[in-house]
């Protein structure tokens, strides 16, 4: 069995956009800011779009993991709050 038929197609998407949000932080081309923006916004489709809520809440909790290991990984300054 090849390996790319063992793995779920949405596993490996999500595996491929971790890496992106983090190779931008690291080319500095996204901020811990905009990581932080993203978070919220991952956050919000989990009350104001009809999809599955399980879903949304842990797509949410993976948003805000990366979000922290960024964070540590990289440094930057956090948002201010307005």
């Amino acid at each position: 069995m090849e390996i790319s038929q063992s793995v779920e197609s949405g596993d490996k998407a999500l595996i491929i956009l971790q890496s992106l949000v983090c190779y931008l932080r690291e080319k500095n081309i996204l901020s811990r800011c905009d990581i932080e923006e993203l978070c919220e916004r991952v956050e919000a489709r989990e009350k104001e779009f009809p999809c599955d809520q399980h879903q949304a809440a842990a797509a949410a909790k993976d948003m805000r993991d990366l979000g922290e290991y960024c964070g540590k990984r990289y440094g930057g300054k956090r948002r201010r709050c307005l």
